[in-house]
C-alpha cells in the first residue's frame, strides 16, 4: 500500500503543479483515476452484461427447478462454468475502490503535508461549514444512485429493493467518509461518484448491452418466474395454517397405493367416474389433492370415507410432488418435469398416469413434449393414442402404456341429459359461446351475429367464455352498454353466471370459435354446431411436424357447419338449414361421436381395471 500511495502521491503532486490549486489538483486527480481505470471498468461492465445476458437462463433453472436449492445452485455453477461468467469479479471493483481510497488518503496527505489547509481537517472535528461535505458527499452518491438505476446494464434489472439497499449502503458509507476523513479525501469521494455517471454513459456507448441481452426473453422469464414466486398469494391465515396441517398428515400416511391430484373443484368432474368405479370395485383408500380450499371433494368425503382429501396450496404442492411416496399418482396436470412440478424424488418407481380432459388433438392444444414425462395416458379415443405414439417416435421416448379409454365427463354428461327430458320450446334456442382466445367471436363479430338473429323467432343467449369475463370486464361492461336495450327488452340474454348447465343442453344450436364446449354439446345433445372461423387457437406451432389433421380443425365439419368471418351475413339462413335437417345431424354426430370414442360407456371399467391391476402387480391383493 505504501507502494501504491507513492505513485498516487507523485500524480497527485503533477496535478497541484499543473493547476496551482488544492482542490482543481484533487478533482483533477479524480477524473484521471477514472481514465486510468477505464480498461477494468470496461471488463466489469462486460462481466455485467454477460450475467443480464444469463438471466433468462437463471430464471429458467429457478422455474424447472423451482423449490430444488441443491440442483438450482449445481446448474447455475455448470451454466457459468459453460458460458465463461465469473461472479466474483463483480467484486473487483470494489476492492480497487478500497485500495484506491486508502491510497488517496495517504496521497492527499502527502500533498498537504506541511501546510495549513482546510482540506487536511476532519469535518467531524470542525463541525461547521466543514459538515457539507459528508452531506455532498451523501447526495453524490444519492445522485449516482439514481444514474445506475437507470444506466448500469446490472443494476437495472435489479428488484427496488436491492436497488435501493446497494444505493443506501453506498450513501452511508459517503456520509461516514465525509465526516471522518480529511476533506480533501472526502471531495476525491465527492467527484469520483458524480464522474462515475458520465464513465457509465461511455462504458454503455462503448459496449451497449443491446447487442449482447435479449431483453424480451428476460422480461419474459422475469414474468413467468414472478407467477410461480406468486403462487398461493392472497390465500387467508386459517387456509395456510389447513394446509399446513393437511401437508403434514399426507405425509404421515404410509403405504399410499393411488392419489389423485385436482387444481381446482371444477377438475372433480374428470375423475368421478373412475373415483366411482375404483370405490365400488376395489378396498382402495384415495387420497385426493387439491390446490382450491373449496373443492367440492371436501363435501363429497364426508359422506365416503375411503377418500382422504387434503388441500395444498399451489407453491407447497412443488415440494410435495418432490417427496412423493405413492404407486400412482392419476393428474390432468399437463407438462410435469417440464417446468416447477416434478416426478418423485424419493421414489423413482411412482407411475404417473395423466387424463387427457378434452376431445382436442394432443399435438395441437398442449405444448409440445407436455405428456412426455408421464408414464401412462388415459385418452379419449384411438385419435389421440396415435399421436401420444408419434409422439414418442418424434422425441425418442420409451413407448407409454397408452390407453383407449373413452372420456367419462361426456358420458356423464350424456346420463345428466337423458335425465333431463325433452321439453317443447316455444323458439329454438341459439348460444352463443365464444373462446377466450384472441380475436374471438366477442371481439371480432358479435354485432354482426346478433344482428342476423335478433328478430327472426329465436331465443338468443350470448355466454362469453369464464376466464373471458375475468380478463377483459372493460369489454364485458361496454358490450352491455351498448345493447342495454336490447338486454332490457329480453330481445336476448347475457349470461355471466354458469351455475346453471341446462343453457348449454337446452339449446338447438350452439355458435362458438374454437372453444371446446362445441364437443361437449355436440357430443351430448347430438345437435350440431356452428363454428365461425376466427383466428385458430394453436399451443403448439409445432403440430404440423404431425401427419395427422388435428381434430380441433376435422371435428368442426362433422360436427356443423363452418362459416369464415367474411360469410357471418348468412348466419340466419344455416341455422334454418341447420334446424330443418336436425335429424341427418344427429345421425351424422352420432356416428362421430361412435369413431372418436369407441369406447363410449367404458371409461371408467377400462381405466379403473389398469389401475386395480396395477397396484396388484405391485403389491398383490389391493
Amino acid at each position: 500500500m505504501n507502494f501504491f500511495s507513492s505513485i498516487l502521491s507523485s500524480l497527485i503532486a503533477l496535478c497541484y503543479r499543473f493547476l496551482g490549486s488544492y482542490t482543481a489538483a484533487i478533482i483533477l486527480f479524480t477524473a484521471l483515476t477514472k481514465v486510468i481505470l477505464f480498461p477494468i471498468a470496461l471488463w466489469t461492465h462486460r462481466n455485467g452484461i454477460k450475467m443480464v445476458e444469463l438471466t433468462p437462463e437463471l430464471n429458467g433453472l429457478k422455474i424447472r427447478h423451482f423449490g430444488d436449492q441443491d440442483t438450482i445452485a449445481e446448474e447455475t455453477q455448470a451454466l457459468y462454468k459453460r458460458r465463461g461468467y465469473h461472479p466474483l469479479l463483480s467484486t473487483v471493483p470494489l476492492f480497487i475502490q478500497l485500495a484506491l481510497l486508502v491510497g488517496v488518503i495517504g496521497a492527499v496527505r502527502s500533498m498537504l503535508a506541511g501546510t495549513d489547509s482546510v482540506l487536511s481537517r476532519l469535518p467531524s472535528a470542525e463541525g461547521g461549514a466543514f459538515l457539507l461535505v459528508p452531506v455532498l458527499a451523501g447526495l453524490a452518491a444519492l445522485a449516482l444512485g439514481f444514474a445506475q438505476n437507470h444506466l448500469n446494464p446490472l443494476q437495472r434489472e435489479q428488484p427496488p429493493a436491492s436497488q435501493w439497499g446497494t444505493n443506501g449502503f453506498s450513501i452511508a458509507i459517503s456520509l461516514a467518509l465525509g465526516a471522518f476523513v480529511p476533506t480533501g479525501v472526502g471531495i476525491y469521494w465527492i467527484f469520483s461518484n458524480l464522474f462515475t455517471v458520465p464513465q457509465q454513459l461511455v462504458l454503455n456507448a462503448v459496449l451497449p448491452p443491446g447487442r449482447y441481452v435479449d431483453y424480451g426473453a428476460l422480461k419474459k422469464s422475469k414474468a413467468e418466474l414472478a407467477a410461480i414466486n406468486g403462487l398461493s398469494a392472497g390465500v387467508s391465515r386459517e387456509d395456510r395454517q389447513r394446509e399446513k396441517a393437511d401437508y403434514k398428515r399426507f405425509f404421515s400416511v404410509a403405504n399410499k397405493h393411488l392419489v389423485f391430484y385436482s387444481e381446482g373443484s371444477g377438475f372433480y368432474k374428470y375423475f368421478s367416474r373412475l373415483i366411482g368405479y375404483l370405490l365400488e370395485h376395489s378396498n382402495l383408500t384415495i387420497h385426493y389433492i387439491t390446490s382450491d380450499p373449496k373443492d367440492q371433494i371436501f363435501g363429497i368425503a364426508e359422506k365416503e370415507g375411503r377418500i382422504r382429501p387434503y388441500y395444498i396450496g399451489e407453491k407447497r404442492l412443488i415440494t410435495l410432488m418432490m417427496k412423493m411416496d405413492a404407486d400412482i399418482v392419476v393428474m390432468t396436470m399437463p407438462d410435469i418435469e417440464n417446468y416447477h412440478i416434478k416426478r418423485s424424488y424419493v421414489r423413482q418407481d411412482v407411475e404417473y398416469i395423466y387424463m387427457l380432459h378434452g376431445c382436442t388433438s394432443v399435438h395441437m392444444a398442449m405444448r409440445e413434449k407436455a405428456l412426455d414425462h408421464y408414464d401412462t395416458v388415459f385418452c379419449p379415443g384411438p385419435y389421440q393414442a396415435e399421436e401420444v405414439r408419434y409422439a414418442e417416435k418424434l422425441h425418442g421416448l420409451p413407448p407409454k402404456n397408452v390407453l383407449d379409454t373413452g372420456y367419462g365427463l361426456i358420458e356423464d354428461l350424456v346420463d345428466a341429459y337423458g335425465e333431463m327430458g325433452e321439453q317443447a320450446a316455444e323458439q329454438p334456442q341459439i348460444l352463443i359461446a365464444p373462446s377466450y382466445q384472441a380475436d374471438n367471436i366477442m371481439d371480432s363479430c358479435i354485432d354482426e351475429l346478433l344482428g342476423q338473429l335478433l328478430g327472426k323467432g329465436y331465443r338468443v343467449i350470448v355466454r362469453p367464455h369464464p376466464q373471458y369475463i375475468r380478463r377483459t370486464p372493460q369489454k364485458i361492461e361496454a358490450f352491455a352498454r351498448r345493447y342495454q336495450e336490447q338486454i332490457r327488452e329480453k330481445l336476448f340474454e347475457f349470461q355471466t353466471d354458469f351455475a346453471a348447465p341446462d343453457t348449454v343442453y337446452r339449446s338447438d344450436i350452439v355458435i362458438t370459435d374454437w372453444s371446446s364446449i362445441s364437443c361437449e354439446f355436440s357430443f351430448t345433445t347430438l345437435r350440431p354446431t356452428l363454428y365461425i372461423n376466427t383466428p385458430m387457437k394453436v399451443t403448439n406451432p409445432h403440430y404440423t411436424d404431425y401427419p395427422m389433421t388435428p381434430l380441433d380443425i376435422t371435428l368442426r365439419k362433422r360436427l356443423g357447419v363452418e362459416l369464415e368471418l367474411t360469410e357471418t351475413g348468412s348466419v340466419e339462413s344455416v341455422i334454418r338449414e341447420m334446424l330443418e335437417n336436425r335429424e341427418q345431424y344427429r345421425e351424422r354426430i352420432l356416428r362421430t361421436r361412435e369413431d372418436v370414442m369407441p369406447q363410449f360407456g367404458h371409461s371408467a371399467e377400462i381405466g379403473g381395471k389398469y389401475i386395480i391391476s396395477q397396484l396388484m402387480k405391485r403389491k398383490g391383493r389391493v
